[in-house]
């Protein structure tokens, strides 16, 4: 099939709101054309129920989707679940890594994701031998997202520690990077193409020293990379934090140099009224996790304070314990809800902007998220007959639709999900097999 270069819906969210009777044309994967209350064409292509652009997943781990359904047998904490990835962090190939890559980057278009930050950093072999090509886990990543039809920012994760003051041991080998010097030359390696933005992460504060955080920083203001970084996830990262270094991790942070427009603090669910001031005062964007929270018991995020102090807000699906962005943006608000006794912290405008131009901007792409010439052609079709979206005003449709209610997604102009459907196939099959296979190596082990 030839990949349309127009488009029509009966309604789609623009940057000042919901309009009716859009086209939107397409030249070289952008949108060449908006044009609003408009009958379709003869070829558009007609896009049914609600246009969005295209959403981004701001936080990933893609390893970890094969730990769904698998952490819960007893109970446990977030310590206990990170035994587990460890186990099967032990085992990956670059091999198995692109398959489980691909089905879930593909699961993730399924949901509307045009656009991912994976967070990397099973850079080596077993015991931290370094391959021969040192980035070939992360080339496994710049195909499986290829091959999903998704944006990737590489987000590949300086990992010097195995804890404040520790040595790295065991899975944590394949991790970690000799100092920051070395995790530099592997970056300046990594080759951007088209639909592949490299930029930089810090683990934790947890996971690299102080002085070495100020290092990985400025490369990656040096080469204007985007940087995130896990922010006060749980409270022992805190307690760590204080008795090693006397400040929080955000403070720490800041000393070092890392905060600033261009920088994603992940999480941030244990910050300090100090803390959000300076994150909001530096411009610092923050990346909120709902689900992962709520599954590894981590705790609330301050979502609303953090945006009123001045924080550009984005979400993202981090350990895959559901693939669904509507779903997590959505959340958002309902965990302001429990925590503010109040209805409608942020408006549906609001949870629109966290799925889609909080994202991109976080990932490096500034242009991103929004259906307005010169963007990128992504865009999501949103059902409004299913069940769950049946009779709402599509205004609000943000607040009751999930990821099944997807119909079309569009990326760079191509259709990749077209009736519900991934050009890859059943990506429920391509999914089965990965995480089979990668669980049968660690079973061996």
């Amino acid at each position: 099939m030839t990949d349309p270069r127009a488009f029509w819906a009966a309604a789609a969210w623009l940057p000042d709101g919901l309009a009716h009777g859009v086209r939107l044309t397409v030249a070289d994967g952008r949108l060449a054309s908006v044009t609003t209350g408009v009958p379709a064409e003869t070829g558009d292509h007609h896009l049914p129920g609600v246009v969005l652009p295209g959403f981004a997943n701001a936080h990933s781990h893609a390893f970890h989707r094969a730990l769904r359904g698998r952490t819960h047998g007893d109970g446990g904490t977030f310590w206990t679940w990170r035994e587990r990835m460890y186990a099967l962090a032990a085992t990956l190939t670059p091999d198995t890594y692109l398959d489980l890559a691909r089905a879930t980057f593909a699961e993730m278009v399924l949901a509307g994701v045009t656009a991912v930050g994976e967070l990397h950093y099973l850079h080596h072999a077993p015991g931290g031998v370094r391959y021969d090509d040192a980035n070939v886990m992360a080339e496994a990543l710049r195909t499986a997202a290829a091959d999903a039809g998704l944006r990737l920012t590489l987000l590949d994760t300086a990992y010097l520690a195995g804890g404040i003051g520790r040595p790295v041991t065991g899975p944590q080998q394949r991790f970690a990077d000799t100092d920051a010097e070395a995790w530099a030359a592997r970056v300046d390696a990594l080759r951007p193409d088209a639909t592949l933005t490299v930029g930089a992460a810090i683990h934790s504060v947890r996971a690299v020293p102080r002085d070495a955080v100020a290092a990985v920083a400025a490369h990656a203001r040096r080469r204007a990379l985007p940087l995130h970084v896990h922010v006060s996830e749980q409270r022992a990262e805190n307690e760590d934090c204080l008795a090693a270094y006397g400040a929080t991790p955000t403070r720490v942070l800041a000393d070092a140099g890392a905060l600033g427009p261009s920088t994603t603090a992940v999480h941030a669910v244990h910050v300090t009224p100090a803390d959000v001031a300076l994150l909001g005062s530096t411009g610092t964007g923050v990346c909120l996790c709902p689900s992962t929270e709520r599954d590894l018991g981590d705790g609330l995020a301050p979502g609303a304070g953090l945006r009123a102090a001045g924080c550009r807000l984005a979400v993202g699906s981090d350990q895959h314990v559901r693939t669904d962005l509507l779903a997590e943006a959505r959340d958002v608000e309902m965990h302001e809800r429990v925590a503010r006794e109040a209805r409608g912290v942020l408006d549906p405008a609001g949870l629109v902007d966290l799925l889609t131009t909080g994202g991109h901007t976080a990932l490096g792409d500034p242009t991103g998220g929004r259906l307005a010439v010169g963007a990128p052609a992504d865009l999501v079709a949103v059902r409004t007959d299913t069940p769950r979206t049946a009779g709402a005003d599509p205004a609000q449709l943000v607040l009751v639709a999930g990821s099944t209610d997807v119909d079309t997604v569009v990326v760079g102009g191509r259709v990749r999900v077209s009736g519900g459907r991934h050009a890859l196939g059943d990506v429920g099959v391509l999914l089965a097999r990965a995480v089979d296979a990668a669980w049968r190596e660690a079973d061996l082990r």
